[in-house]
């Protein structure tokens, strides 16, 4: 993306919390405005569990954004540490882009997040952005932009399409011309403040979420257990996809191994892509009992108290 001329003659800098209720977009925009894929995207709710920076440098500024997991209504403990992680990130940023579908009218979460926002302890600037514009007419758009307003009356609105990466200029225009001034805080070269461990995790359990049905992709975590560079132009990778109930581990396996395979092909091919080399990998199936629900169990898989 090409950087908004004649903004303004300082630098400026500042985080910004991407925020939304699960499957609205938030990962999909992230990566479009960053031009690059950094975090995992798939059709179901809850794809991000962690916050991750996505570090967009440009002349003038850098904005990093700060990819959240969609606040909702936890069913389990790791839902409610996704939570706690989201509303931590809005009480440490410079800016709040607050994602919606726009093609629905808002709903329960919905109405719940703003209201978060609307307590927060301090005055940051909100953009909401209506994604998903492309799902719905123009009488709809209206009117749930108009509904969207008037909960929160104070944001700016801006309505897009993050699969057609329509309108990311303006949003990069709007974002820094609310940001404070500073200096960068990341070299202009990097983009996420992840290690290529957890993006390769992130992408395998990406491959999980498109390959099978709604009941199981949630239940999974993912573990890398060797990451070695054979030399420049391979790398071999073992992981460990962790169930919790035997039933959902035959799934998993599928008849004769293949819904395994299928998910492994999915994922080297994903990170052959973005790592640029040749990858060797290798996964095994466990069984760890309701880890959602164990404290040691999410500790163990990088969720931290």
């Amino acid at each position: 993306m090409e950087a908004v001329d004649n903004l303004t003659q300082h630098y400026k800098s500042g985080f910004v919390a991407v925020m939304g209720q699960p499957n609205v977009g938030k990962s999909t925009l992230v990566n479009a405005l960053l031009g690059t894929k950094i975090a995992a995207v798939s059709p179901w709710p809850q794809t991000t569990r962690k916050r991750q920076m996505g570090i967009l440098t440009l002349e003038q500024a850098q904005i990093i954004f700060v990819d959240t997991p969609g606040v909702h209504q936890p069913l389990h403990k790791l839902g409610e540490r996704m939570n706690k992680e989201a509303l931590e990130v809005l009480e440490e940023c410079d800016y709040a882009l607050l994602v919606v579908d726009g093609s629905q009218a808002p709903g329960e979460e919905d109405q719940m997040l703003i209201e978060t926002l609307t307590k927060l302890k301090r005055s940051i600037p909100i953009l909401m952005i209506l994604n998903k514009i492309d799902l719905a007419n123009d009488i709809t758009l209206l009117a749930n932009q108009a509904a969207y307003q008037a909960l929160l009356p104070r944001a700016n609105t801006l309505m897009i399409s993050a699969t057609q990466e329509d309108n990311l200029e303006e949003i990069v225009f709007k974002l820094v011309s609310g940001l404070p001034e500073g200096p960068p805080f990341f070299p202009e070269d990097q983009l996420t403040d992840l290690y290529e461990r957890e993006i390769v995790a992130d992408l395998i359990r990406e491959a999980v979420l498109h390959h099978l049905r709604a009941e199981v992709p949630h239940s999974i975590a993912v573990r890398i257990d060797e990451y070695k560079e054979r030399d420049q132009e391979n790398l071999y990778i073992a992981a460990t996809l962790f169930v919790e109930r035997e039933s959902q581990k035959g799934i998993v396996i599928g008849q004769g191994g293949i819904m395994l395979k299928n998910i492994g092909t999915a994922a080297r091919q994903k990170i052959e892509a973005m790592m640029g080399s040749k990858v060797f990998l290798s996964l095994r199936i466990k069984v760890q009992k309701n880890w959602r629900n164990d404290e040691t169990a999410l500790r163990q898989f990088g969720f931290g108290a």
